[in-house]
Formats: C-alpha cells, structure tokens, sequence
C-alpha cells in the first residue's frame, strides 16, 4: 500500500489530480491511499504518508517542508504532468520515489 500526500496552496487544486491518479491505481491494480493537502497542513499531515509530492505553486517551499518531513521524500511535481493532470503518470513517478 503506497501512501501518497500531494501538497498544494489549499489543498484544493491537486484534488482533481488526486482523482487521475486514484483512478489510474485502480485501473493498474496498484494500492494507494492518495490524498491531497494545503501547505498550512503538512507538519499534521504528512506522517502518514510514504512520499510528498508539491503543487508547482508552493514548489518553493521544497526546503522548508523536505527538512520537516522525517527523512521522506519530498518533490515539485512537473508543471506539464500537473497542468496535463496526467495522474498515471505523475502516480508512477511518485511509486519511484519511495
């Protein structure tokens, strides 16, 4: 079971994202609790996840958060795959980083 926060301004614009890629897990038989969440969230948040991906929007934020986050990965999504919401792949490359 993959674990998978995405991280945005208010966790409203990765919800249609979270959706591709929730919908790309079931299509592949991956198992994956995928959720997505505002900045103002992640100290809370992200223990329960095994990787944290950010919005391009709060892509500056990558240092602040990574040295909050318990050692886990924290990464910018591309700005293509968010924009394209291409949820198969931005899910794969999110696996990868575990």
């Amino acid at each position: 079971m993959y674990k998978i926060m995405l991280c945005c301004s208010a966790g409203m614009s990765t919800s249609m994202l979270v959706r591709k890629m929730e919908q790309a897990a079931a299509d592949n038989n991956i198992e994956a609790t995928i959720a997505a969440h505002g900045a103002d969230q992640f100290d809370q948040q992200q223990g329960e996840y095994d990787v944290i991906l950010l919005g391009p929007q709060v892509g500056y934020m990558k240092d602040s958060l990574t040295s909050r986050a318990d050692g886990k990965p924290v990464e910018v999504i591309n700005p293509i795959d968010y924009g394209m919401q291409n949820g198969e792949k931005v899910l794969n490359w999110a696996i990868s980083l575990i």
